[in-house]
């Protein structure tokens, strides 16, 4: 993973009390210190009849909303500034949300993007476009979701790692992987592990008829040792200790959630592929119950090369004109 120099963070409402999101964002700022850009997408639909029958021209109204944004961003900015921290601010009109803060983070150059998790479940999540899953699935930088309130002291980084390569992934991809969960932790003063899922069984055992307890056993020991060999050549160059590698004999989703859990980690560090998103690195709607079921933040990755074609112009604002009576 590249050095991090800027953070833009995904203001949802610059109205209400500071995010999440941006205290743990100044946190990794100032640890890193890398410049934090404060960017709210102005994606609220423009009923223009009652403001142009006084007179206001279109980009006076779009202005007169735009404005304040920035106003409040500002105060923001200025309370970050005080503690020696780099930050600049933006609010433009742009929908849908998550192609906005993508085209945001491309203009400023931002390394990674800091934004809230969606407060619901994740049902149907890339029928209804929310925004944290879409930004997930479009961004090809690593996105943060904070899904827990307050700042980081001394976390614990759990990597998931697949030397296996199942659904395709490429082989650089865990190694990116475990060097953004390197980095985060260094930064952050905490210590980072690894969990490799595997099956205890390799999928011949299952079609060879009735084998005995003796075989099935010698098979799971194999197994075992195998996976334990292939983390050590990921997690051992990572500077990680035996302790701190977690091999758990589950599905991915299951493994992800319970090495978690035991371990107390603060951030989950996942990849994500570019054919088809989360859902290339997890089977069936694993990603949306990762989402909703990690007890922790969740740290994506992409290969590479990772490429999701975007307009890049902004959108502008959306008006609505009201029927004629």
């Amino acid at each position: 993973m590249r050095r991090i120099r800027r953070i833009l963070v995904a203001v949802k409402d610059s109205a209400g009390n500071a995010p999440p999101a941006l205290g743990k964002a100044a946190q990794l700022a100032r640890a890193l210190a890398a410049e934090l850009v404060l960017f709210q997408a102005i994606d609220t639909p423009l009923s223009l009849e009652d403001h142009l029958a006084r007179g206001r021209g279109v980009t006076d109204i779009e202005r007169g909303k735009r404005e304040p944004c920035l106003a409040r961003l500002e105060r923001q900015a200025r309370r970050l500034r005080r503690l020696g921290i780099r930050v600049k601010v933006s609010a433009e009109w742009d929908y849908p949300a998550y192609e906005a803060i993508v085209r945001a983070a491309g203009r400023v150059g931002a390394d990674l993007i800091v934004a809230e998790r969606h407060p619901g479940r994740h049902v149907a999540a890339s029928f209804l476009h929310l925004t944290d899953w879409e930004l997930l699935r479009l961004a090809p930088l690593p996105v943060l979701l904070v899904k827990r309130r307050g700042l980081y002291r001394r976390p614990r980084v759990l990597a998931a790692v697949d030397p296996d390569r199942r659904y395709a992934k490429p082989v650089q991809l865990d190694r990116e992987i475990l060097e953004a969960g390197a980095l985060l932790a260094a930064a952050l003063h905490g210590r980072l592990h690894a969990v490799h899922a595997y099956s205890p069984l390799p999928l011949t055992a299952y079609t060879r008829g009735t084998l005995s307890e003796e075989i099935l056993t010698d098979m799971q020991r194999r197994t075992a040792r195998a996976a334990a060999e292939k983390l050590e050549r990921l997690a051992g160059p990572a500077g990680i200790p035996a302790s701190r590698r977690h091999l758990i004999a589950r599905h991915p989703r299951d493994a992800i959630e319970q090495s978690a859990a035991e371990t107390r980690s603060a951030v989950v560090v996942m990849g994500a592929l570019a054919r088809s998103g989360l859902r290339g690195f997890l089977i069936g709607n694993t990603a949306e119950r990762v989402l909703d079921q990690l007890p922790c933040d969740l740290l994506v990755v992409k290969p590479r090369g990772f490429r999701r074609e975007l307009p890049r112009r902004r959108r502008g604002a959306r008006h609505l004109s009201l029927p004629m009576t």
